[in-house]
């Protein structure tokens, strides 16, 4: 496997939004830097759900790993959920985290800050894309309609149309 740089990355956001919305500034030399949709206060020993602002595809020949921003991890933030996303996912981010601060105080996370870094990776073999029930999880109807129209296009033997349309229909809307 390999660790595709932000030229390759920008080409795959610009051809199949493999990240939407994108910012700029948040490609880095391996990646890209995700931030949350929300504001949220974690308080020592505080397990929380946080949902990305942005919603992640990664193609089928790629699987993408995430690591928490360092400067989170020394305030005492940890990032619990397995650090990978699935070939062929498309979706927002679970990002499950809890406040392990020595000093025991809260830890605020705000929109827009900076705090998953994402690394895609190409990967080998025949494609197997992820299917599941978080597929197209906390998206809208006209988000999903759009990825549902890149991946048909784009990826047809892997996602037939009518599989991703009954996919979309019982997708998670919001956090559990």
């Amino acid at each position: 496997m390999t660790v595709l740089g932000a030229s390759v990355l920008k080409e795959l956001v610009a051809k199949y939004g493999a990240i939407y919305p994108t910012d700029p500034a948040a490609f880095d030399g391996d990646g890209y830097v995700l931030t949350v949709r929300e504001d949220r206060t974690l308080n020592y020993l505080e397990h929380r759900n946080m949902v990305s602002r942005e919603i992640v595809f990664t193609p089928p020949d790629c699987v993408a790993h995430l690591t928490s921003k360092s400067k989170f991890g020394r305030m005492g933030l940890s990032f619990l959920n397995s650090v990978k996303v699935h070939s062929g996912f498309v979706g927002r981010l679970a990002l499950e985290l809890v406040n392990l601060s020595n000093e025991r105080t809260p830890i605020t996370i705000r929109q827009g800050d900076p705090l998953i870094h994402i690394e895609f990776l190409r990967r080998e073999g025949a494609p197997s894309p992820y299917s599941g029930r978080y597929m197209f999880q906390f998206m809208s109807d006209p988000e999903a309609e759009r990825y549902v129209d890149v991946l048909s296009q784009n990826f047809p033997s892997e996602f037939p149309r009518d599989k991703l349309e009954q996919i979309k229909a019982t997708r998670l809307l919001r956090e559990d």
